[in-house]
């Protein structure tokens, strides 16, 4: 801060207690002619901020402060943001490709004759290991230390890379396993909301700001912290100094009225604000959340409705610091100094929201009256899917034919019956209402006789370990495992595809009848083929309601008229016979959950288990890649960098790879879950020496590409058009037309020096900020990806693996064009003045030689993602750049 120009002469002093702290003030920024910075949104004003501090009249010039101040909620216009944030925070899926990419920058910059030591974080990332884990045991009050042991076994080479990264990076601080969900720690824990560091000796406060390589990163706007998930490449760029570049943002005011009713909770609440949003459209928009009904939710409701922002399609789902920000600090263990700090930064910023604060100019509002809200569900295949309980058996039927029940061993199963119920996932268990709600309804069932179903496999894995704190506090968890729903793991388990296998009568009573089997997880994502391979309806529901439907044991059940089970009388039990009480819920809640609680969930967190002390730590700066490893290799699109700038061309003699329809997930792109014994990936690890039993899952092996680019469109419930009646990762080869797996055909289209395109249909992208899926669609060859529309995420980071996104004109697509995907494809126009958003021209020929025309524009948006596409990748880009510094 000390070299930054401070131009508007914004800087100015904040007396408190431990003494003065400097700040760039907003309100001084006022003073020098910038009119409306007060109703500016306060996501936007947080974005100033960070302008004015950093300036330095290189990156960050006057222009840009002037364009943010400027922000006008009828006009927008958009210009290029250089976005600085504080920190980084990463999980262990995509935070291990991500050091993989360091250590193998450090080798590249060798090559370039830079100091490898200079590849190193500048500023603090945190590192959260919790998506490893898996649900092997359950139902047993064993199964937490035996999942845990099982974890350490399978991910050895993982964690001891881990170390070594720890050990060799600067700036990297790692939170070991079995601590908590990454979003439910930065909330009760890492968040700093105004972060104080000392430059030139004094005291400078700032925003909290971050960006994440999870896209429920989000779950931290509930607390009035600005940040958003990204790819693992465009971190590592901002690891290594550059800001993240984003367009300015339009920012869709969302307005709460009312009260929840009786018998709804936050999930139901957040539920409809996805479905609201999803047809509203919000791709890569703000959303602000005000008004009166912002009052009556609690930090944790704003937490769940903020975690989902991905699923509604937003950037951000953002709520202002208030009073219960400050009530949240207190309760979860932070210092009264620290919330002092805090409360007296914001309120002097302006970015403090009370109740009469006049609300903000947004581009845009949507209203909702929470007192309207049901409870819901939402499935059976995506998020924004949902279903008012009450419909949920007749939606069922209609989507899923009814069958004869079969045996499975001591039980029968149906179409519908429920396989898995999971309370699991940072969207639900961060909220102590939603958890001891479920407690309570546990409670009540075990008292009146109900038991859970023995075909349904139950785990609870909840955010962190103040939840366990406070439901024995309640004396509930006796009850929750009565139902079986015993702690299995702190971490993202069933959420992320780590189910876990399922008993085996189950699995072959589902695989041998082809039967229609149903999870019901209390989390954010039931995209296809994610939850399980053998679950085809997934649906995301309240902790309380997954603890029903394990004990109904079938999905397609109306508990208005149908009776969840019958008591130790015989006598039928209905849900809401059993369903706590609002008042109940928040009495249990006032009563245990206590600050002492959370303090003594952190108050390790850094240190980890013996486990995790005695792992080895490799010596050395530079990795000692070890080439018989299948978890950890060097990444080959790092090799070949050099510090000549490659020519534009245009793509020619092109192939389709799939020929795709709407909403394809980063799921269907680079799967999450398990390893099919069948895939090329499960091959090669055959090759490899292992056994099925040692595949783990696809997340775990993101830092070997030999595993990924086998993976990478091998979703089993993908469907690509030019394979017909078969669904997983299939295609032709063109022009032959003989099927084969997607990779073997890339494969074959390498060899024969045929680049390779992608179309798709709307929404191409969705889900997780998987960098994989933009990594394993460059390794395959793919040269363009051509969609109806692209999500904001998974678009950034085509751009960033030097993959062009091009985007058909409105109204159009490969069907109206006539296109089959056996075409031979020309995309002209990128060699000569390409330039963002550019109308290109595409040629397909087809069989007949007749030559179709069309105009697709290019999704490249600003000059910094031009600069990249140039570079070959945002990787290539940073390393130039230090070459031209360093040499």
């Amino acid at each position: 801060m000390a070299n930054f120009k401070n131009s508007f002469g914004a800087r100015s002093t904040l007396n408190t207690a431990e003494g003065p702290v400097g700040y760039f003030s907003l309100s001084k920024l006022a003073n020098s002619g910038f009119t409306g910075i007060d109703r500016l949104p306060f996501s936007i004003k947080i974005l100033l901020e960070n302008l004015v501090r950093n300036e330095d009249g290189n990156i960050i010039t006057t222009n840009d402060i002037e364009n943010m101040a400027g922000w006008n909620a009828d006009a927008p216009v958009y210009h290029e943001v250089p976005f600085m944030p504080a920190r980084i925070l990463l999980q262990d899926f995509t935070g291990v490709p991500s050091l993989v990419d360091m250590a193998g920058m450090r080798e590249a910059a060798k090559r370039l004759h830079i100091n490898p030591i200079k590849i190193n974080p500048h500023i603090p990332v945190e590192l959260v290991i919790d998506h490893s884990v898996q649900v092997d045991s359950f139902g047993s009050r064993e199964s937490f230390e035996y999942n845990v042991e099982k974890e350490f076994k399978r991910n050895f080479e993982r964690y001891t890379f881990l170390r070594w990264g720890q050990k060799n990076f600067e700036n990297l601080s790692v939170i070991p396993p079995a601590t908590g969900i990454i979003h439910q720690i930065n909330l009760e824990y890492l968040a700093r909301v105004i972060f104080v560091k000392n430059n030139d000796g004094q005291r400078m406060a700032f925003p909290d700001t971050l960006v994440g390589l999870d896209s429920h990163t989000t779950m931290i706007n509930g607390i009035g912290v600005v940040g958003w998930g990204v790819g693992g490449i465009e971190a590592e760029a901002v690891m290594m100094g550059s800001p993240y570049y984003l367009l300015t943002p339009q920012v869709t005011g969302f307005q709460l009225t009312g009260e929840l009713p009786e018998g709804t909770t936050a999930t139901d609440l957040v539920l409809t604000i996805t479905e609201l949003l999803r047809k509203k459209g919000v791709v890569g928009k703000f959303v602000e959340f005000f008004g009166p009904g912002v009052n009556a939710l609690s930090l944790e409701d704003r937490a769940t409705i903020a975690n989902m922002a991905p699923e509604y399609g937003a950037t951000m789902g953002f709520f202002p610091v208030d009073d219960e920000t400050i009530k949240y600090l207190r309760l979860t263990g932070r210092s009264e100094k620290v919330i002092t700090l805090i409360e007296s930064y914001c309120k002097d910023q302006g970015l403090f929201r009370t109740k009469t604060t006049e609300n903000p100019l947004f581009n845009d509002t949507i209203h909702l009256d929470m007192s309207d809200i049901e409870p819901s569900m939402a499935g059976p295949r995506r998020p924004q899917e949902r279903i008012p309980l009450s419909k949920i058996k007749k939606t069922f039927l209609n989507d899923f034919k009814e069958a004869s029940s079969t045996d499975g061993s001591s039980f029968n199963l149906n179409h519908g019956s429920v396989v898995i119920a999971s309370i699991t996932s940072c969207t639900n268990t961060s909220n102590p209402n939603v958890l001891i709600g479920a407690g309570l309804l546990a409670k009540k069932a075990v008292e009146r006789g109900l038991s859970v179903k023995p075909w349904v496999k139950t785990s609870f894995a909840p955010g962190s370990k103040a939840a366990i704190n406070y439901l024995k506090a309640a004396e509930l968890m006796p009850y929750l495992e009565a139902l079986k729903f015993h702690l299995v793991a702190f971490g993202c388990a069933t959420c992320i595809g780590n189910s876990g296998p399922l008993p085996k009568a189950v699995a072959d009573a589902v695989k041998n009848h082809d039967l229609v089997a149903a999870s019901v997880v209390s989390g954010n994502r039931n995209f296809e083929g994610r939850i399980s391979p053998l679950t085809r309806a997934n649906f995301l529901a309240s902790p309380a309601l997954v603890i029903a439907f394990a004990i109904s044991g079938k999905i397609n059940i109306d508990f208005d008229k149908e009776p969840i089970g019958l008591d130790n009388n015989d006598k039928p039990v209905y849900l809401r016979e059993i369903w706590p009480s609002t008042e109940e819920i928040k009495n249990t809640v006032k009563r245990v959950v206590r600050p002492e609680m959370y303090k003594k969930a952190y108050e390790n967190a850094f240190e980890g288990s013996n486990q995790w002390k005695t792992l080895p730590v490799p010596e050395g700066m530079l990795f000692n890649w070890d080439p018989k490893s299948t978890y950890i290799k060097e990444p080959p699109f790092l090799k070949d960098i050099n510090n000549t700038i490659p020519e534009l061309q245009d793509i020619k003699g092109a192939r389709i790879l799939a020929l795709l329809g709407d909403s394809i997930t980063t799921d269907h792109i680079s799967p999450a879950g398990a390893i099919p014994v069948d895939s090329p990936a499960g091959a090669y690890l055959i090759d490899q020496g292992l056994t099925p039993s040692e595949f783990n899952s696809f997340g775990s092996r993101r830092g070997n590409h030999e595993v990924m680019l086998r993976g990478t469109f091998g979703n089993i419930r993908l469907k690509n058009k030019l394979v017909s009646g078969i669904d997983g990762g299939w295609t032709v080869f063109l022009p032959d037309g003989q099927k084969m797996t997607i990779y073997e055909a890339a494969m074959q289209y390498q060899k024969e020096a045929t680049p390779l395109l992608v179309i798709a249909g709307k929404n191409y992208g969705t889900g997780s900020s998987r960098d994989w899926a933009a990594k394993g669609t460059y390794l395959m060859g793919i040269k363009a990806v051509i969609a109806e529309s692209f999500e904001r995420i998974h678009r950034s980071n085509l751009i960033c693996m030097g993959i062009l996104p091009l985007q058909f004109k409105q109204g159009e697509n490969h069907k109206s064009l006539g296109l089959d995907g056996t075409e031979i494809y020309e995309v002209a126009g990128i060699e000569n003045k390409f330039e963002p958003l550019k109308e290109l021209s595409v040629f397909a020929q087809g069989k007949d030689g007749k030559k179709t025309e069309f105009r697709v524009i290019a999704r490249i948006d600003s000059p910094i993602e031009l600069s990249y596409y140039r570079h070959g990748g945002i990787l290539a880009y940073v390393l130039r750049n230090m070459s031209d510094n360093y040499n």
